[in-house]
């Protein structure tokens, strides 16, 4: 994959659930009703998951995608050490996804997220109240293109990284 993006571990889970960016955390509680640190490592007990580091050794990140191509991230401060690092690695990651559709919500407050939605390609859908407090999120989704599948197939990623 890449030397700054690893397979999740509780620690790393419990490293970003204690340092969580301002806006992450309110999404978290506020937003979605959990404790980060609950949260965080069931999420890496029951989907595929990364963490993100970068190069000063500090974990950036957390992310995932459920079975049903729902797909998370949740950031630390870290990412304004290295942020071109870090949106290059996040692209990556979501590049390499096998996944046809993308989804989830976001809160319309955490603007760090949604200028790295749009930069990974994303798209908005719609604004809908949700959780506990009936905040407002917004609904996004990314279809993987044919020409990103061609691509893949070309440097052997298809087929669970076997060349084909």
């Amino acid at each position: 994959m890449s030397k700054y993006i690893h397979q999740a571990t509780v620690g790393a889970a419990l490293e970003v659930a204690l340092n969580l960016l301002p806006d992450d955390r309110s999404e978290v509680q506020e937003g979605h009703g959990h404790d980060p640190k609950t949260a965080l490592v069931d999420s890496i007990r029951h989907c595929d998951s990364v963490y993100f580091e970068v190069p000063n050794g500090k974990i950036a990140g957390l992310a995932g995608v459920h079975g049903n191509g729902q797909i998370w991230m949740l950031c630390t401060p870290a990412i304004y050490d290295y942020p071109h690092t870090f949106a290059r690695e996040a692209k990556r990651y979501v590049d390499e996804r096998r996944e046809k559709l993308l989804w989830n919500i976001v809160d319309e407050r955490n603007e760090v997220h949604l200028k790295l939605l749009r930069f990974l390609g994303f798209k908005f859908i719609r604004r809908l109240n949700y959780g506990p407090n009936n905040l407002t999120f917004i609904e996004f989704a990314r279809v993987q293109s044919s020409s990103n599948w061609s691509r893949r197939r070309r440097n052997g990623i298809s087929n669970g990284g076997f060349q084909s």
